[in-house]
């Protein structure tokens, strides 16, 4: 899960020096202002640390190298604190950088692994590699002579990314062509949009997914509520699935569009007295009074959850979905010397009505790999036994366990040999080989009995599953669905990009059905907030003053 993270430029240096002979830990670490004075450092324990360092750098098998232990044993100290605090080695950090400043420079492409081949998804549009014609689907074979075959994808990544004006040379191979394609790509600025998908669902109800929170997801916002509103927008659907949060500052920009100025959105404490900060909706955005649902889901994390939780607490939206992760603790980013970082938790944070919605992480295994609880809570602890606290209009939500929906929808069950035909890729790979042999396609393809046929004998050709399961999967009715779905949004895809195809993939989305189905009952409950909120010797920040009091722990 993405961290909710405060950066800070204060600067310590850990130093190294390795000699052939015998390897010393000279520095520590310095900057007063986090760690205290050197000298309530118990020296004892760095001289054990350095004789520790010393015998592994001179005894070991292999010469694995000062640097890799160290970090080691760093990632071994702060795994006794919690599951978000991490040192981020000098590759990990400028990747984090990256991704919060909303830009880097690069070709301009999304490439995933499958079938052990990377494989482009869709081409950005505007970007080099658009520009040039790449495709979905198109496989990069070689980067600057180098084959791709035994690469992580990591590293063919890093390849592609460089210095703005200078040029990387792919060969790339394609469906239908027999040589690979050699290509010449000068790198470019290449925007990390944030808000992925914005369109109207039907008239009058429009649809924003976010997918993480950087530095651009407030301008991205103002420009995705505008351009809805120029198409007759009147209720909204905000889509924060799968989103893992980032930072702090763009939650509260994010949650300003939809509050009244001096509400409460988040407030955060620690040990330290400088830990404690409220934030308020700051009435910098024209808020959006408009009826609005909020879908999260298990991948929905950190800065996610501070917004559906402020809106939920306010009941300013209708939460659907599934339970979110259950991420309350706050970083904050400190750069190290050598171009390393350290995200640090130094708090937790608190939704206005109280909650901290952190999970129970004393199992680190338990903590990741949790299954949902029969009630849909998506915790250890079943929603009878964790403490409730109360909203707005005196609603119970549910605190230490993630932001529970008001309203629990599953995504519709799908058979094992329907999951195997998407994540084998089976579905991407013939929606490429569709368009390659019927390059004249368009939008309004249909799924003819005879092109499902052709589907099935290309997946079950390629060993994807059994011939057998996947004739039983399409007599299911929800499979079967499914599928014409999926392959319509693939071919569209291959010939269009991804952004043309996403209106199809959500058609039968059953949790998006259901936030458009309950709009008017959101409205309803925005309006009996707001109603509380503007009563004669109402707060200006009613339950954002952190007013609402937890109820009996208990059923």
């Amino acid at each position: 899960m993405a961290k909710i993270l405060k950066t800070h430029k204060w600067t310590f240096s850990l130093t190294l020096a390795v000699a052939l002979i015998a390897a010393t830990l000279l520095g520590g670490f310095y900057g007063n202002r986090l760690f205290g004075s050197p000298a309530q450092v118990d020296q004892k324990r760095f001289r054990e640390y350095t004789d520790l360092l010393n015998a592994v750098t001179m005894w070991a098998p292999d010469d694995v190298g000062a640097d890799k232990f160290v970090y080691s044993s760093i990632d071994g100290m702060l795994r006794t604190l919690d599951p978000h605090t991490s040192f981020l080695e000098p590759k990990e950090y400028s990747d984090m950088q990256d991704r919060q400043k909303g830009s880097f420079y690069g070709l301009g492409i999304l490439v995933t692994k499958r079938n052990d081949q990377v494989t482009v998804i869709t081409p950005l549009e505007g970007t080099p590699a658009a520009r040039l014609g790449i495709r979905a689907g198109d496989v990069i074979s070689e980067v600057e002579g180098v084959s791709t075959d035994d690469l992580p994808l990591d590293d063919v990544v890093k390849r592609l990314k460089g210095p703005k004006g200078t040029t990387v040379h792919i060969k790339i191979v394609r469906v239908g062509m027999k040589e690979p394609i050699p290509l010449s790509i000068v790198r470019a600025a290449i925007p990390t949009n944030s808000i992925s998908n914005v369109l109207m669902l039907k008239p009058g109800i429009g649809y924003i997914r976010i997918k993480d929170f950087t530095a651009t997801t407030v301008r991205e916002l103002d420009e995705a509520i505008d351009k809805l509103k120029g198409e007759g927008m009147q209720k909204l659907v905000l889509d924060l699935r799968q989103n893992p949060g980032g930072l702090l500052d763009a939650a509260v920009g994010v949650s300003d569009h939809f509050l009244d100025k001096g509400q409460m959105i988040v407030f955060t404490k620690g040990r330290t007295p400088d830990s404690e900060q409220s934030y308020l909706a700051p009435g910098k955005h024209q808020k959006l009074d408009m009826p609005m649902v909020v879908v999260v889901n298990r991948g929905s994390a950190s800065a996610s959850e501070i917004v559906a939780g402020a809106l939920q607490d306010h009941d300013r939206a209708i939460i659907i979905g599934e339970t979110s992760w259950g991420k309350g603790l706050v970083q904050s980013v400190y750069t190290l010397q050598y171009g390393a970082g350290l995200a640090l938790t130094t708090s937790k944070y608190y939704t206005p009505s109280g909650r901290n919605i952190q999970r129970d992480y004393t199992s680190f295994y338990d903590y990741y790999v949790a299954d949902d609880s029969e009630d849909g809570s998506s915790s250890e602890v079943p929603l009878k036994d964790r403490k409730k606290f109360a909203t707005a209009t005196g609603r119970v939500v549910y605190g230490g366990g993630g932001i529970t929906p008001d309203i629990f929808v599953k995504p519709a069950p799908l058979t094992r040999a329907t999951q195997l035909l998407e994540v084998r890729s089976a579905i991407f790979n013939y929606g490429v080989d569709y368009y390659a042999k019927h390059p004249d396609v368009t939008q309004d393809v249909t799924i003819t009995p005879q092109v499902m046929e052709d589907f099935v004998r290309f997946a079950a050709d390629k060993d994807i599953a059994p011939l057998a399961d996947i004739r039983e999967a399409l007599t299911k009715p929800n499979d079967r669905s499914f599928i014409e779905r999926a392959l319509k949004a693939e071919i569209i895809a291959a010939k269009y990009g991804f952004d043309a195809s996403y209106p199809y993939r959500l058609q039968g989305d059953n949790q998006i059905a259901k936030a458009v189905e309950v709009l008017p009952e959101s409205q309803k409950l925005a309006e009996k907030a707001a109603a509380l909120h503007t009563a004669p010797g109402a707060n200006s920040s009613d339950a954002g003053t952190r007013a609402a009091q937890a109820l009996p722990h208990g059923p």
